[in-house]
């Protein structure tokens, strides 16, 4: 559903229930029945620890400017005062202690971000020598492949400038490349990708906590010095290597076995490998629904793990003196538990798919202590645990859509347990329409639960996407994991080719399926960009919702619906000036972008129309008639105002002369003072992209700058910004 646009008169049912519902939560206040509600949700305190833990550490990386380790401390020693001096099992013990989460949160992203701290690349480098250990291989679609280095020496950069790790391109592939490998190359390098646009997704933040401090491309095939095999390494990185290699050759053995794209697919499955996936079939995917399908996450560990339980628990029912003395369900998780963690090593474990191991382990360690197993404590233990040690996850769109996905779930499922009791005793038709409708309805449910992330982070929302789930997750449930499972087990003896034909059956019939589904009418609908404050109201109504458990959860329909309500009729920028200037937009008198640039800065092009809610082509969009171009510059007009971009010298003093806002690729003199803004190429590369908005005082009249907004100053200074970040043109793609 659309959000309402600035200036649309609000839906009256929507203001009807939000003022219903404050009306009955000021009743609650007034009557001093707030701590008796509370009382009766005492069971539930546990489970929104997690959500203040990750409120505190939201509230670090919201700060513009990086605060210091006595901040931190003292945040945490105030609200640790706060909650003793509290009497407890009060109302006011209870906020003491959420505000002690909070700060406890902040302070343990401070020590993440110092823990992590390496050094960045301060700017680009050209024909860098470059010598490191591989760490990662990862095929590209068409050619070559992507390595992680772990460097060791890049010459003309001292040691304490170099960065540890780095990730580069590399268009010709070598078989013979391993993880572990000592290799030496040729290569440019940058430092990490800042935002595209003020308040767009921050590549070099992600980058910091991985510790990789640059990126690029190789101009020569990369030389290897020393093999793994000949290395000398410490017990633990050699561990890792082989992992990487063990993950190796399973891919290569897949790819053996099932050439093209459902054998990229079937490693993506397996491995998490997902570089041989092509962008039109990830397209599709993600426009059918279904790309959670192609990472490993809890869909595919609880298949596995699964999988395992039930295999034993029916080995060991075929012998009547084990079964009948012993608790065979307990071995079976111990096995089954066994299995996910040998699928989390080999999988190449990310945020989801620990998620994923750490709620299946605490799932079957209840089974094994005669516990219940599916919780929603659980689920907050599995959180908490995450956040404790990656607290920068809690910006991860995986992250958030994972638990809000299982949150939601676990929710309904407690309020139908009762309904769900009778389940064994009906007929094995009834068993086939249950569990077609238990996909249904998790389906419904799990997709309600992540569209507002969906439309956030990627600005998207996939209409079809219960038809396509529908059809591919049997799919997937029935066939494509279950076979996953069986070639691991056949791989050491050779016979891997049985199930995998088996799985690329099944992997065909998905990807026809989202192909079908992704080129349906209306697959897509595009979402311009929605307010943090929205999405900020809307995740809380959604926590309000799934973690209480009485009556007064339906509150958290009001917020969700107050989200919704302002999520729409934000501001646009009327002007972007990208990087260097290579890449300028104006808004034309139909409210969309038209550009003009080299199409080095079609990536950042795609981001803007991406933030726009704009499903156009970079192409298309270059192809517009709002500018005029000669040979040293373009001019364009958004609401009145005349802007003059410079490409050359000669149309700079023009352009001074004519213009009201000036873009230059080029240095302007200081002479060129009469237009109202003017933005030359060092500016722009210092600062980032220029987001420029306009306001008319009088209708029909020319319009006034209202602000002017950039990257730098978006991002403020944070260690992740402190060492030339800001100096790489964001022209391509971080990969």
């Amino acid at each position: 559903m659309d959000a309402p646009r600035r200036g649309e008169r609000p839906a009256r049912p929507v203001i009807a229930a939000l003022g219903n519902a404050a009306r009955a939560f000021a009743q609650l206040l007034g009557q001093g029945r707030l701590a008796d509600q509370l009382e009766k949700e005492r069971a539930r305190w546990f489970v929104w620890l997690p959500a203040a833990f990750g409120a505190g550490i939201a509230a670090y990386f919201a700060l513009r400017v990086e605060p210091g380790f006595a901040t931190a401390a003292a945040l945490s020693v105030a609200a640790l005062g706060l909650a003793t001096a509290c009497r407890k099992a009060s109302l006011a013990h209870a906020a003491a202690l959420a505000l002690l989460a909070a700060a406890l949160g902040f302070t343990v992203a401070k020590v993440r971000s110092e823990w992590v701290r390496a050094p960045v690349l301060a700017h680009e480098m050209r024909r860098a020598d470059v010598t490191g250990v591989v760490e990662l291989v990862e095929p590209r679609p068409g050619r070559g492949e992507r390595l992680s280095i772990r460097v060791t020496d890049i010459a003309r950069v001292a040691a304490a400038e170099r960065p540890q790790r780095i990730r580069v391109r590399v268009m010709t592939r070598r078989e013979a490349l391993k993880p572990g490998d000592l290799i030496r190359l040729r290569a440019t390098l940058r430092p990490p990708s800042p935002p595209a646009l003020p308040g767009g997704y921050d590549f070099a933040r992600w980058a910091w906590f991985q510790g990789l401090g640059a990126t690029g491309y190789a101009i020569q095939a990369p030389e290897i010095v020393a093999p793994a095999a000949e290395r000398g390494a410490g017990l633990v990185q050699a561990s890792r290597e082989w992992l990487e290699r063990l993950r190796q050759s399973i891919a290569e053995r897949i790819r053996a076995a099932v050439p093209g794209e459902s054998g990229a697919i079937a490693v993506s499955l397996i491995t998490g490998e997902r570089g041989g996936i092509t962008e039109e079939t990830n397209a599709a995917y993600r426009d059918s629904g279904l790309v959670h399908i192609l990472s490993i996450s809890g869909l595919h560990m609880v298949i596995m793990a699964g999988s395992v339980y039930a295999a034993v628990r029916l080995a060991l029912a075929a012998f009547p003196a084990v079964a009948l003395r012993f608790s065979t369900k307990k071995w079976a998780a111990a096995a089954a538990l066994a299995g996910a963690g040998g699928y989390l090593l080999i999988s190449a474990p990310s945020v989801p798919t620990l998620r994923a191991f750490l709620m299946i382990a605490i799932m079957f360690v209840a089974v094994m202590l005669d516990r219940q197993a599916l919780a929603m404590r659980n689920v907050a233990i599995a959180a908490l645990v995450i956040l404790v040690c990656f607290p920068e996850s809690v910006l991860d769109a995986g992250f958030q859509m994972s638990f809000a996905a299982v949150v939601s779930l676990i929710a309904a499922y407690e309020a139908a347990r009762e309904r769900t009791e009778e389940q064994d005793r009906r007929g094995w038709l009834r068993a086939v329409a249950f569990f077609l409708g238990g996909i249904l309805l998790s389906t419904v449910i799990a997709s309600v639960a992540v569209a507002p992330f969906g439309a956030y982070h990627f600005h998207q929302s996939q209409q079809h996407a219960l038809l396509a789930n529908l059809i591919a997750v049997p799919i997937c449930n029935l066939v494509v994991m279950p076979a996953a499972l069986m070639t691991l087990v056949l791989m050491p003896l050779g016979l891997e080719a049985f199930p995998l034909a088996a799985m690329a059956k099944g992997i065909d019939a998905m990807t026809a399926t989202a192909y079908w589904v992704a080129a349906l009418p209306g697959a897509v609908i595009h979402i311009a960009e929605i307010s943090t404050a929205s999405f900020a109201l809307m995740v809380a109504g959604g926590l309000w919702l799934t973690l209480w458990q009485t009556r007064w959860r339906a509150l958290g329909l009001a917020a969700v619906g107050g989200g919704i309500l302002i999520a729409g009729g934000g501001e646009r920028p009327d002007i972007l000036a990208g990087r260097g200037g290579e890449m300028v937009a104006v808004r034309g008198a139909d409210g969309r972008l038209a550009a003009r640039g080299a199409r080095s800065g079609s990536f950042e092009l795609s981001r803007w129309l991406q933030h726009d809610g704009d499903g156009r082509k970079t192409a298309d969009v270059l192809k517009s008639r709002s500018f005029r171009c000669d040979g040293v510059g373009c001019t364009a007009r958004a609401k009145g105002v005349q802007i003059a971009v410079a490409r050359h010298p000669a149309a700079a003093a023009d352009d001074c002369a004519r213009a009201g806002i000036v873009i230059a690729e080029v240095s302007l003199p200081r002479s060129c003072t009469e237009p109202r803004a003017v933005i030359d190429r060092w500016t722009m590369r210092r600062e980032g992209t220029h987001a420029i908005y306009l306001a008319n005082d009088t209708p029909g009249g020319t319009a006034r700058i209202a602000r002017i907004e950039t990257v730098a100053a978006s991002r403020g200074i944070r260690p992740w910004t402190e060492q030339g970040n800001a100096l790489r043109p964001a022209h391509a793609s971080p990969d």
